[in-house]
């Protein structure tokens, strides 16, 4: 395999494999918080629900960057240039950082939010607006690839 095809892999598998442990990360953090608010108001269980799913945005997000790689700017074959694997991977090391960091945060803003929903507290829009501010970040990253696989397609 060509070194610069390997080293662009390398940046997708960086784009995927840290978005998809920051998303998982985040999900199981605010599931682990649903299950114990449910134990006190099991009516929230959809509230609880669309807080849970948030952070697993991210890892969508490193697979998106992929798809976009392989499938519209069609870079990932074995003719890419030096400077073209250079730019996935940097790429894929950007999204793949944002998406861990951002999916773990907005986890904690999501789990918080469960866990005051449970004691009583009508925090529901308010979690969603301030769980937006995390989601901003790895939609950044997102259009950054998508800039950059414009740039080098």
């Amino acid at each position: 395999m060509d070194i610069n095809l390997l080293l662009a892999y390398i940046g997708v598998a960086l784009m995927i494999g840290l978005s998809g442990v920051g998303s998982s990360y985040g999900v199981t953090m605010t599931g682990n918080a649903a299950i114990g608010a449910l134990k006190k108001d099991s009516s929230k269980f959809g509230n609880f629900l669309v807080l849970t799913a948030l952070p697993g945005t991210q890892g969508l997000y490193g697979f998106a960057g992929y798809f976009m790689f392989q499938n519209i700017f069609g870079v990932l074959t074995p003719e890419i240039t030096s400077i073209q694997a250079a730019a996935v991977f940097g790429a894929g090391l950007a999204m793949g950082l944002v998406g861990l960091l951002s999916a773990i945060r907005q986890g904690q803003v999501c789990a918080n939010g469960i866990a005051a929903i449970g004691q009583g507290h009508d925090v529901f829009g308010n979690t969603l607006i301030l769980a937006v501010f995390p989601e901003l970040y790895a939609i950044v990253a997102l259009a950054g690839v998508f800039l950059i696989g414009s740039a080098i397609a």
